[in-house]
C-alpha cells in the first residue's frame, strides 16, 4: 500500500475473521492483504466517523489514524454509534480508539485529539493511503483535498444534514479525476452542521457506511470506485441521484 510493498501475510485466524471478505471474487486473499497493509486517516469521529472508524476496522484495516479536537457529550449519542455513556466528556478519539479495540484489538490506531489545520494536515495525509472526510466544516475539507491532490492520496468525502447526505470519491492519481474545489468553491461556502440544522439518527450511518465502502474498494482494489460522481441522498423521499462531475480546467488546486 502507502510504501508499495505488501509487509503482512494474513495469519490462520484472520483467514478465519475475514473469510467471508475473501470468499468474493473482487477481493480474494490478495484484496484482503491489501486491507491488512493500509492505513486510513479518518477526520472527524461524529455520525459519519463513527461506522466509517468500526468497518473499516472490523473489514480488517491495518492503521487507522484518527483526527478529531472534541470531547463525547450527551447530545452525539442519538447518532455517533462509536461512543457511549460510559465515555461521555472523553475525547472522541480515545472513546473511538477504545471500542475499536474491542471491534478488532489488530487494528493499529493512532489517535490525535487535536484540530485539523493548513499547518498540520500534510503530516496525516502524507501517512495514509486512503482519506475519508468526515468534517463538519469547510476549512478542514478544503485543507484536506488540498494535502490529498499534492500527494496524490484518494479522498473519500461526505456529509448529511437534517434528511440529505452526499458522496464522492476524489483521486488525484487518475489524471481526469476532479477534486473537492472543482465542486465547491471557497469564496461562497458555508459551513452547515447538525448542531444548527438537526439530523436523522441514521442518516450519517448510511453516508458513513458507503464512505467506509469507497475506502475498501479504493484500497482493495475491488470494483469501480465513485471517482467523478456525486451521490445525493433524499433519505425522506428514498430519493438516490448521480450526478457526473468534471475536472475543472480553471480549478486553483488541481487545475
Amino acid at each position: 500500500m502507502h510504501d508499495a510493498v505488501l509487509k503482512k501475510e494474513l495469519s490462520d485466524d484472520q483467514l478465519l475473521r475475514y473469510s467471508r471478505q475473501i470468499m468474493l471474487p473482487a477481493i480474494d486473499i490478495a484484496g484482503q492483504e491489501r486491507i491488512l497493509n493500509a492505513t486510513a486517516l479518518v477526520v472527524g469521529l461524529g455520525g459519519l466517523g463513527s461506522p466509517v472508524a468500526m468497518y473499516l476496522a472490523s473489514a480488517g484495516i491495518g492503521r487507522l489514524i484518527l483526527v478529531d479536537h472534541d470531547d463525547v457529550e450527551a447530545s452525539n449519542l442519538q447518532r455517533q454509534i462509536i461512543h457511549g455513556e460510559d465515555t461521555l466528556g472523553e475525547a472522541k478519539v480515545v472513546s473511538a480508539r477504545q471500542r475499536i479495540g474491542l471491534l478488532n484489538p489488530a487494528c493499529e490506531v493512532d489517535a490525535h485529539q487535536e484540530k485539523l489545520t493548513v499547518d498540520n494536515v500534510s503530516e496525516f495525509v502524507a501517512l495514509a493511503d486512503v482519506v475519508i472526510d468526515c468534517s463538519d466544516n469547510f476549512s478542514s475539507r478544503f485543507a484536506l483535498n488540498r494535502a490529498c491532490v499534492e500527494y496524490k492520496t484518494p479522498l473519500v468525502s461526505g456529509a448529511a444534514i437534517r434528511m440529505e447526505g452526499q458522496l464522492s470519491v476524489f483521486d488525484s492519481r487518475k489524471p481526469s479525476s476532479p477534486c473537492y474545489r472543482c465542486l465547491y468553491d471557497e469564496s461562497g461556502s458555508e459551513d452547515l452542521n447538525c448542531a444548527t440544522n438537526g439530523v436523522l439518527a441514521p442518516v450519517v450511518g448510511i453516508v458513513g457506511s458507503i464512505q467506509a465502502l469507497e475506502a475498501l474498494k479504493l484500497i482493495s482494489e475491488c470494483g469501480e470506485p465513485a471517482v467523478g460522481k456525486l451521490m445525493i441522498f433524499d433519505m425522506s423521499a428514498m430519493d438516490w441521484r448521480k450526478m457526473t462531475l468534471k475536472k475543472d480546467p480553471s480549478c486553483p488546486v488541481c487545475g
